[in-house]
């Protein structure tokens, strides 16, 4: 079965899901479904298991299994909780689809780096282009008093930049660069940084911040290059702050006073009273199921039960945090993949940090390093963030995975 082999038909499709995802989860979800039967039906065809015969892939698969058997034994609505446990294993395929297509033909990574390119510079020009006339160039207002650019009502586009720039970062590492593209590269990335912040969306803010001191400590080539892009951010987004009251209020002020850092301040939240609320209302229901939860799912329709809301708003979709859900909803154990994740990579930044103090044979490349920064604001535990099993998010947080399993076993391999 050729149609994966150096298909750029397959390329263009799987590069799509980067603006796609600026409309929606419809498009992508379809794209990854699909893909990842096809890709699923030629390892077994083809009886080329190595894409999927990896720990990471292995480990994945067991935590699938694991919340579909949360769902058969605590669910309160099975049929609810299987929306996201059923089929959940697609993204773990998605993954090592886009692993084997690079070993395949690198030139897919051009696809995905110029798709990247343009959906940032759209963005760009359309999130500024909102934040001075107060419409973005279809005409939408801003939502809420911020700036959302194509997202619409959504208010999203600081979680869809701030997450996609560590793998726009990594292609632009492993580029062969013309002098004027690394100007406009260094210009978008500085014009993005300001961005993620004007959009008002503190948590993307945060994983810009982290995600870039960790690249800056962590690589060789290019580390000047983005500390200086980022100071100039930053020195511009002080510059905002101090002249703009909502600003300062959104993401300063409001903050401050909602976690009892200031003196006016009557209690100290966790993030915000909601989020406090919402928190404290899964870790109730975790206490009451510690082992297994109650089912993935599962907290949008028991968080008002008086045993474990708590707050002044203790019921969401989920409690808005990723390490809190899943202990609500699969319990010590599903907590526990995440987590793992979480101090691999912790492992290797620290192993990457040791080699460049000793001045051994780095412990990953830089391109490895940015990747990994984009892993990292995914499973990073202190900051609100969406639902776990929310299909837009998780195809996000699957595409730096591919790209970076790909970097560390294709070598093995060969």
């Amino acid at each position: 079965m050729n149609l994966l082999k150096k298909n750029q038909t397959i390329y263009l499709i799987l590069a799509s899901i980067i603006p796609f995802l600026i409309w929606g989860p419809f498009f992508p979800d379809l794209i990854v479904s699909l893909s990842s039967l096809i890709f699923l039906f030629y390892v077994i065809k083809n009886k080329n298991f190595y894409y999927l015969n990896n720990k990471p892939f292995i480990i994945f698969i067991i935590f699938c299994l694991y919340c579909i058997f949360v769902t058969l034994l605590r669910a309160e609505d099975k049929l609810l909780s299987f929306e996201s446990s059923l089929f959940y294993f697609r993204i773990g395929l998605f993954s090592c689809l886009i692993w084997y297509l690079i070993d395949q033909d690198k030139n897919i990574l051009k696809y995905f780096y110029y798709t990247l390119i343009i959906c940032f510079s759209a963005l760009v020009i359309d999130g500024y282009f909102q934040f001075f006339s107060g419409s973005n160039i279809l005409g939408f207002p801003f939502s809420g008093g911020r700036i959302s650019s194509l997202f619409g009502d959504e208010l999203i586009m600081g979680s869809y930049l701030s997450r996609l720039f560590p793998l726009l970062f990594a292609l632009f590492l492993i580029k062969e660069k013309t002098k004027y593209e690394i100007y406009y590269i260094g210009i978008l990335f500085i014009l993005v940084d300001i961005l993620i912040y004007i959009s008002g969306e503190r948590a993307s803010f945060l994983f810009l911040n982290l995600s870039t001191i960790f690249i800056i400590i962590l690589i060789k080539e290019y580390q000047k290059f983005r500390l200086i892009t980022f100071l100039i951010a930053l020195v511009l987004i002080i510059g905002l702050t101090l002249s703009s009251d909502t600003l300062s209020n959104r993401m300063i002020k409001g903050p401050a006073k909602s976690m009892g850092l200031v003196k006016e301040a009557q209690s100290k939240n966790i993030f915000t009273p909601t989020h406090d609320s919402l928190i404290r209302t899964a870790f109730n229901m975790f206490k009451d199921k510690p082992i297994f939860g109650h089912g993935p799912k599962m907290f949008r329709k028991i968080c008002s039960n008086e045993k474990y809301a708590t707050g002044v708003k203790p019921c969401m979709t989920h409690p808005h945090n990723f390490y809190v859900q899943l202990l609500a909803e699969t319990g010590l154990i599903g907590f526990l993949f995440l987590f793992s994740a979480f101090c691999y990579v912790l492992y290797c930044g620290f192993m990457q940090l040791k080699s460049i103090l000793f001045k051994q044979k780095r412990y990953l490349t830089d391109y490895q390093a940015c990747l990994l920064s984009g892993i990292l604001i995914t499973v990073w535990p202190i900051a609100p963030n969406g639902n776990f099993f929310n299909n837009w998010l998780m195809i996000i947080y699957s595409l730096p995975v591919g790209f970076y399993l790909q970097s560390i076993y294709s070598k093995k391999k060969n």
